[in-house]
């Protein structure tokens, strides 16, 4: 069964994307690179899986079933370079469910993880967009992320709740291939002195 949204027609999805793209990029300087990703779950509940994330429907949602934090893994099967992830959480429907902190993780694979960014919200009904340079507005000069595998990590939710609820999820890449062939070690923006280490992920 149609849930309404698949079969909407592409230019009018497009569109409609680019309005939940605040930034100082075009629309056209960005690509969703996530349906090359392998999607996975630290739980979720039966009816309300990982598909619900990327389905393109407001209406559904993956619901975490265990204890936090809650984790939501995308891993490519090549190195990526990725400058924004998007979340669209709704709390005007979810309240307690809606998450209020979430961290970014990036490296090779599991046991390389390494912090990205840390993003506290109140409230938020709409899409929520993490750039992982840092910067506050995506920019041209922003730096992408290279890596294998992403990891969003939901700390906490409002109203001290335990499960969480997360309606869509989209990364976004600079329009070049997918895999580019340039595998330089600059493109991690770990600017800090505790993250010098870390600046390299193979």
């Amino acid at each position: 069964m149609s849930n309404g949204v698949a079969d909407e027609d592409p230019q009018l999805a497009a569109r409609r994307e680019k309005k939940h793209i605040k930034s100082a990029w075009k629309h056209e300087e960005l690509r969703e690179i996530g349906s090359i990703a392998t999607w996975s779950l630290s739980s979720w509940k039966p009816g309300n899986g990982v598909e619900n994330l990327r389905d393109e429907n407001f209406l559904t949602y993956w619901q975490s079933d265990g204890t936090q934090p809650h984790l939501i893994n995308v891993q490519f099967p090549q190195k990526v370079y990725v400058v924004q992830i998007s979340l669209y959480v709704d709390f005007k429907n979810d309240e307690s469910y809606t998450p209020n902190k979430i961290t970014i993780k990036a490296g090779t694979t599991f046991g390389d993880l390494q912090d990205l960014r840390t993003v506290e919200l109140s409230e938020p009904s709409t899409w929520v967009d993490i750039q992982l340079s840092g910067d506050q507005v995506l920019s041209r000069r922003s730096r992408p992320v290279g890596a294998y595998l992403f990891q969003i990590m939901i700390k906490s939710n409002h109203q001290n709740g335990k499960d969480t609820h997360i309606r869509q999820v989209k990364v976004f890449a600079p329009k070049l291939p997918a895999f580019p062939d340039d595998d330089s070690d600059d493109e991690i923006p770990f600017s800090t002195p505790e993250f010098e280490p870390f600046a390299t992920i193979r």
